[in-house]
């Protein structure tokens, strides 16, 4: 298959011939807007970027990195670090993959068969970086008798080797979700315990030998709050309870376990809109 160096002319070629084409590109064409292909598009960076906007997404570029765009979604390649920009960007129709597809062996799922949190961005390692550019050198050699076949099983490997990298990062995120979750939820039981006891982030990080930057990302990746954040909006929760129950502002203030009363009656008020002696009144009548 001949190497193109156009994704103009890749384009055409993959719509003319209901397959795919391949382009080495090493300079920037002509900036496009953002725009729509009617062929997948699958992009390979050689030698990185800064950004690539996919529908209301941004990405940054490292070599080694693919780009899985279907016909559907609009992208657009933004402010590229280099005057030399190399990446190799393949056109695929979309009923050539469906074509090659079994009943056990959907090709076509990274353009179609995508789940909710689906990342178009998947970095490739150093030994899946090789075997991507042995498949494209493998179809853009093959030449004279059975050339076609060469192109075509080189193809399949090429998207069974896409297919099995996301198909592992997906079986890592579960794994690596199901240990967060199980951690984050002894975390969370620790603070709902020791509530009205001064609670840190270095001391939750001593208390499960987690460090502090590892403790407070998983935290947020499972609940999409902070540590500091969920546990003044659990004191808050506390006091207000303890209000409506008629605890007096005193009591509600020592026993949800606020460091100070000034934080206390300054995080209330923001938090309800009102003060706590304003909360009792209005709880109480």
């Amino acid at each position: 298959m001949e190497e193109l160096f156009s994704c103009k002319q890749a384009m055409e070629n993959c719509s003319t011939t209901h397959t795919f084409a391949i382009a080495h590109l090493y300079k920037e064409e002509k900036a496009m807007d953002m725009h729509i292909h009617d062929c997948y598009e699958i992009y390979y960076s050689i030698s990185g970027g800064k950004q690539f906007l996919i529908d209301n997404r941004f990405y940054t570029i490292e070599p080694g990195d693919i780009f899985i765009i279907n016909q559907y979604e609009s992208h657009k390649l933004t402010q590229v670090d280099k005057m030399v920009h190399e990446r190799i960007v393949l056109s695929i129709h979309p009923e050539y993959t469906k074509s090659l597809s079994t009943a056990e062996t959907n090709l076509d799922a990274c353009f179609s068969d995508r789940p909710a949190d689906f990342s178009h961005k998947l970095s490739l390692n150093k030994e899946q970086q090789k075997r991507f550019l042995y498949y494209i050198n493998k179809i853009t050699n093959a030449e004279g008798y059975g050339h076609d076949i060469i192109e075509q099983t080189a193809f399949m490997e090429l998207m069974l080797l896409i297919g099995s990298a996301l198909q592992t990062r997906h079986d890592e995120a579960l794994s690596a979700s199901y240990i967060y979750n199980h951690q984050v939820d002894d975390i969370l039981a620790y603070i709902n315990q020791n509530i009205a006891s001064p609670i840190t982030v270095k001391q939750l990080a001593g208390e499960f030998y987690l460090s502090e930057s590892y403790i407070c990302r998983i935290f947020k990746s499972a609940t999409g709050t902070t540590i500091n954040k969920y546990i003044n909006a659990r004191r808050i929760s506390i006091a207000k309870s303890l209000l409506s129950d008629g605890a007096s502002v005193m009591e509600a203030y020592e026993k949800s376990g606020f460091s100070d009363y000034s934080n206390f009656f300054k995080a209330f008020t923001r938090a309800v809109g009102i003060s706590p002696k304003k909360y009792a009144q209005c709880s109480v009548s």
